[in-house]
């Protein structure tokens, strides 16, 4: 009992320990698993809109260079496939779960980041067709997460989503995770930088909602002074 109760109360520190929000604290956790997970669930699942998708890529790069000092060193093949097999899964997870249940799912959450991310997806779905969006969805937060069940609901064909979520996954996942181990590998003690360089992958990440927002109040301005 003794043994057993020090297990749980061990699994239980870790998970008070690890902030999910903190791509450093989950990579030191985790390791690549947690990339896969986190892929998967950022990209399926519409509970993990609020993930560190960008950052946790750019961060696993990094800590791939040898010679980082860091709390965790990562193997390069190993954060490269966790990363595009929790990717593409996950897209494609998400993209048969609004097939099956439509925009249901997206009514039953009370998120209003989720049904700003389904508007935006659903104008990039009509601007720029479904390939086009399906790979631009990859690098905006939040419609990364909504754009796959939602092509589901809204039965884009089933080849063209998986072709260009391929795609577009790949994209995504191998140049952030290569970027950041470009960058490692380019200056040196780049470790000290870790933090300044991770928060400006966040703003860079966030800056598409940023300018979707002000043009979408641009537009109702202007309806509204026409109307």
């Amino acid at each position: 009992m003794r043994g057993v109760a020090s297990v749980a109360a061990a699994q239980f520190a870790v998970a008070q320990a690890v902030n999910v929000l903190d791509a450093g604290s989950l990579l030191s956790a985790f390791g690549a698993f947690g990339i896969a997970v986190v892929m998967f669930a950022e990209t399926g699942l519409l509970v993990g809109f609020f993930l560190p998708g960008d950052s946790l890529l750019f961060t696993a790069g990094l800590l791939c260079v040898p010679g980082v000092h860091g709390s965790v060193h990562l193997s390069l093949p190993q954060v490269l496939a966790a990363a595009v097999a929790g990717a593409l899964l996950g897209a494609q997870t998400g993209y048969w779960l609004g097939r099956r249940g439509g925009r249901a799912l997206l009514a039953r959450s009370r998120a209003k980041k989720l049904h700003e991310g389904a508007a935006r997806a659903e104008e990039l779905l009509a601007r720029y067709g479904h390939a086009k969006a399906v790979v631009l969805a990859r690098f905006v937060p939040v419609v990364r997460t909504v754009l796959n069940p939602l092509a589901g609901a809204l039965d884009v064909p089933v080849r063209v989503f998986t072709l260009w979520q391929v795609i577009g996954g790949l994209v995504w996942t191998v140049g952030l995770v290569l970027g950041g181990y470009a960058l490692g590998s380019s200056v040196p003690n780049v470790d000290r930088y870790l933090l300044p360089l991770v928060a400006l992958v966040v703003v860079i990440s966030l800056t598409p909602i940023a300018l979707e927002a002000r043009r979408a109040r641009a537009r109702r301005a202007s309806q509204g002074a026409s109307s």
